[in-house]
């Protein structure tokens, strides 16, 4: 049943080109492929930058003029729709799973912790890119006010956007995890993020690309394994498109 909600899911994903835009082959063996050059690109990717090598970083007067929106652009619910009207109140961050302190932050409990803003390109594997000015807190500093367990593995990314029927999540690993360009924006240009981009909060990832960046953030969990998560690729993109979990540029 699993296979056959994949492909139909591809097949309209595709035809709509609703983010994907390379068709990923579906045997056996090219699977096997594709995942032995993920572990290839991954590996070489750590060991040339380090864990903790930058992303380039730009200067105000590089940001693109526009920042457009890409896949979600909005959330349909009408809690969604009254939280923009008004400014987000009753928004909630989780902060779950593999922690011993587990955390329901609102929007200004975001704002109120030590914040990082930095201008870097967003590289879009639909071939795009834009330069922005992100500003947030650092995914670090919520994982250890929520004192991550040694057990996890990856966090997850819960969203409150879905596509075609399917909730949106992502996923990384503990190195990014812990990056200091890994931070939980809710600016963009130093205005409240839109809602085409993910407001009220939204990851930011600036080692990988686009679809990594998760929008309409509602929980961060810590876990020791993603087989269980959507189709146990990590994310909604790789379980439905192909794509790789590692997108590193």
């Amino acid at each position: 049943m699993a296979d056959i909600k994949r492909r139909s899911l591809l097949a309209g994903l595709v035809a709509l080109g609703a983010g994907a835009c390379s068709k990923i082959a579906g045997s056996e063996t090219g699977q096997s492929l594709f995942e032995t050059a993920e572990g290839w690109h991954r590996a070489a990717h750590r060991a040339l930058a380090g864990k903790q090598g930058l992303a380039p970083e730009y200067t105000r007067a590089e940001r693109s003029p526009t920042f457009k929106g890409n896949g979600s652009v909005t959330v349909d619910s009408d809690f969604y729709r009254q939280q923009l009207a008004g400014g987000f109140p009753e928004w909630r961050l989780m902060v779950g799973g593999l922690v011993e302190q587990p955390l329901a932050l609102s929007l200004a409990d975001v704002r109120a912790l030590p914040q990082r803003t930095q201008i870097t390109r967003h590289d879009c594997v639909e071939g795009w890119s834009a330069i922005g000015e992100w500003t947030g807190p650092q995914l670090s500093a919520l994982l250890d006010a929520a004192k991550v367990r040694k057990e996890a593995n990856f966090i997850l990314f819960r969203c409150a956007d879905t596509l075609y029927g399917n909730a949106y999540y992502e996923s990384i690993d503990m190195v990014e995890a812990y990056h200091p360009q890994t931070i939980i924006a809710h600016a963009l240009n130093g205005e409240p993020l839109p809602e085409k981009n993910g407001a009220p909060l939204r990851a930011r990832i600036e080692r990988q690309l686009g679809y990594k960046q998760a929008k309409y953030l509602t929980g961060i969990e810590a876990v020791s394994s993603l087989d269980d998560v959507g189709l146990g690729k990590g994310g909604f993109w790789e379980d439905y498109a192909g794509y790789q979990w590692y997108a590193g540029v």
